[in-house]
This record gives C-alpha cells, structure tokens and sequence, in this order.
C-alpha cells in the first residue's frame, strides 16, 4: 500500500484542507514495454491524451499533483477509487477490487461512508481526472487516449485485414513470452473456438519461433459431467493439426460449479459474465489444483468484443446499425456521459473483463489477454464492416472466422479449423445442466452481490 498525502491550502474558505491519496493497486501487475512505469506516470501525469496512447502495454497508472490526481488504465487492468469524508479534507482511495476499498476504510473506521455503488470505476481507454477541493466532490473529468481510426482498411481483402489484425496479435504474442513470461509453463485456456485456437496457434508458434521448447505450453479445456462439446472440440481441432499432445482436459462434477462464489470474486451481477466466470474458476481451480506453482495463462477474451462477433438478436437494446456505427460498442458499452454508462461498472469489455481478471488474479495466476490490447483493437477497429457485409446478420459473423483464419494461414502456414460460435459457459457442459444449474435472472446475481455487505 502507498500512502501519500498533500496539504493544499483552499484560500475562500480560509481552511487548512490534508487531502490524502491511498493507493492499493500492485504496479508490479502492470506490463509496459517501451518506458519505466516512473516515465508512464509522469505522462499520465501531464494530461497529454497523445502521450498516453503511446504507452506500450497494459496498465492502470496514478498520477499525483499537488489537489490533482489522474488515472489512466487499459482493458486488461482494473481501477477503481472511492472518496472517504475526513474532518480535515477528503481521502481517495484507489484499488482493483471493491472489497480492497472497503477492507481499508474498516480498519480506517470509515466504513459507515461506504456502499459498493458509491466506489467508481475508471473506464479503459480513458485519462479520469479528480481535483481533491473537499466538499461536495466535483465530478471527474475524462479525456479518451485512446481513439482508433474506423473503417482505415476499407481497400484492403478480408485476407490483408487478417494478416494485419493476427499479425498484429502475434507481435503482442511474442513481446509478452519475450519480456514478460520468460520462464515456466504457459497454459492457455481453451474451447478450441476461433479465439482461444487462434492464440494456441499463435503462442505455439511464437515460442517455435523464439527457439523455445513447445512443452512450455498446455491446453486447458474445462469438461463438466463428462458432457461438455469443448472438449470434443479441442480434441478435433488438434487432432487436425497434429498437436493433440498439448491437450489437458480438466474434469469436474456440476456440483463443483460455484456462481455464487463467482459473484463475490467479479464483484458483479451480469448472468453471461457470471457464468463465464464460474466456468473460467472452475478451470482454474483445477489448473491450480494440478500445479501449484503455475504462473501464466493466456487466453482469447476479447475476441468477439474486436469482430462484433454476438448474437445481436439475443439483446434487444441492440441493431446491427448500433453495432457497426458505434466506436467500441462491445468494448465501452454505450460510452462515458451516456445514459447507459455505469458510473460504479464502466461498460462493456471496460466492465466485462473482471470475469477473466479476477477469477485469475484470486488463484495468483496472471493472466494475459492480447486481443483486449489497444494496438489490437486499433487493427479490429479499422475493418470496414458495413462494406463486408452490407449489414447482413450471419455475413458479420462470418466474418470473424474468415479473418483470424486467413491470419493465422499468413503467419503460421497452419490452416485453422473454425467452428461455430458457442459460448464458453455453454460448451463446457450440457444444456440441461447449464439451464438447471444458473438462475436465469439477473435479479438472483444481483441479490448475491448486495448481501456481500449487508
């Protein structure tokens, strides 16, 4: 914890304000590349939304200047904060995770001011500024860093874009084995679907490439009750290939699955990303269960967000014109100073992402997700979709598998078996299971999350 304070003089009120600024966050779980994490700051710092783009990596970065603090963070790290009420001035305290605010604020006897809605969330791909002036708090200011070009590829084949965007991904790949995952293992969480393939296949290569051992890397594939479709999946997909050695299957019993122990690890209530979560704990705590030192994993999050690739009739608040003409939609939701924007969540993958996040960082694995990366998004973000599929529902998600496919061929030479869609919470055991086992109201998560702290 990083405890820092600053006295600031406020002139009207003639008052002598101490504004204290408590920092939770762990800067060890930031991966920047091209600078020191002091450097990044100090951009931060300055307010220089170009300057911030530039920032090479994923971070969640403060920055403090006399009454003024700025936060910047990526997809791929959390930041939250919330403003505690002193007798001499305000305290803002900042961390990943909402129970980590309140933790502190109950040993600082200062819980009586807390409620999780009253914590907030940075929103990705934004610079938040706060001005610590006392009482009542002004409302933060953000400032996008992050604001990729739309439709730049618009002359380019559907096999150029595919070359660009995994190629792109395949760079993210290999900077992270090069600077970050060094040694140990690598395990890769794995439906065998078009994301979690692609990177198996791109993280193969990579260490081929790098002159590494393959036997680095695993497959994970979660199999509940013995009735999951992933792993007949994940069998095929590298059986074509000839990999089929990479495969580990983790079993377990539905009575394993716990959701309610998701909600209270993703500190959240959406049923697809609770469900997402327990499937994605359930794995893990079986990887970790096998290996107790495992470190990394690696997976396809963000790939769908990037290709637009959900079932736009399964939400009714959605068109394809919404999709395809909004920046980001899946990654920010409707966007900052919206209607739709949650001011405690952020939107989106910005919100989204705790599901893979945190139901990794509890088991103390780190997790890696290269198509959440600003320098793949900006790739994704550039595909003409309306001239693609001339707003054609089953043409756009198409689309994803003929992309990442036609990559994949272009850097690796391997041609990449694409199946249907399905999402991971479905694939990893039956229907009838999945329907019997998860509410189907939000209302049931949502009632979890709020007795947390009643």
């Amino acid at each position: 914890m990083i405890l820092i304070e600053r006295v600031l003089i406020h002139k009207t009120m003639k008052q002598e304000y101490v504004n204290r600024v408590v920092d939770l966050t762990d800067p060890a779980k930031n991966i920047i590349y091209n600078m020191s994490r002091e450097e990044a700051i100090e951009i931060v710092k300055s307010g220089d939304a170009k300057a911030v783009r530039k920032i090479d990596g994923q971070f969640a970065l403060v920055a403090v200047a006399g009454k003024t603090i700025r936060m910047a963070r990526s997809i791929g790290r959390p930041l939250r904060f919330f403003i505690a009420k002193l007798e001499d001035g305000p305290c803002l305290v900042l961390a990943e995770r909402i129970d980590s605010i309140y933790d502190y604020l109950r040993q600082a006897e200062l819980d009586d001011q807390f409620h999780p809605s009253y914590t907030r969330m940075a929103p990705a791909h934004y610079i938040t500024t706060i001005e610590l002036l006392g009482c009542p708090d002004p409302a933060p200011v953000h400032t996008r860093f992050f604001t990729p070009e739309r439709n730049r590829f618009r002359n380019n084949t559907v096999e150029q874009i595919g070359r660009y965007y995994i190629g792109t991904i395949y760079d993210e790949i290999k900077k992270w084995l090069m600077f970050r995952a060094t040694t140990g293992p690598v395990g890769v969480t794995f439906s065998a679907g078009i994301d979690s393939g692609s990177v198996f296949l791109l993280t193969y290569h990579a260490l081929m490439e790098l002159g590494e051992s393959p036997s680095r890397l695993k497959a994970f594939t979660l199999n509940v009750d013995g009735k999951g479709d992933d792993l007949k999946q994940a069998h095929e997909f590298l059986k074509v290939l000839g990999l089929e050695i990479f495969l580990e299957p983790v079993e377990i019993k539905s009575s394993d699955l716990d959701w309610k122990k998701a909600v209270k690890i993703v500190e959240d209530y959406k049923p697809l990303d609770i469900q997402a979560a327990t499937m994605n704990l359930a794995l893990l705590e079986g990887v970790r269960c096998r290996y107790p030192d495992w470190k990394f994993m690696i997976d396809g999050d963000g790939g769908d967000e990037n290709m637009k690739d959900y079932p736009i009739e399964e939400n009714p608040e959605l068109t394809i014109r919404s999709v395809l003409n909004n920046l980001m939609l899946y990654h920010e939701g409707w966007g900052v100073g919206r209607m739709k924007h949650s001011l405690t969540y952020s939107g989106g993958l910005s919100r989204g992402y705790m599901r893979t996040y945190t139901t990794s960082d509890t088991l103390g694995f780190e997790c890696f997700s290269p198509y959440t990366l600003q320098n793949v998004i900006e790739i994704s973000e550039g595909i003409p979709f309306i001239d693609l599929t001339q707003w054609d529902h089953e043409k756009l998600y198409n689309l994803k598998g003929q992309v990442v496919a036609s990559g994949i061929k272009a850097i690796t030479g391997m041609e990449m078996p694409v199946f249907n869609k399905r999402r991971f919470q479905h694939g990893a055991t039956s229907m009838d299971t999945f329907s019997t086992y998860f509410p189907p109201k939000e209302t049931d998560y949502r009632k979890e999350f709020l007795a947390i702290y009643e």
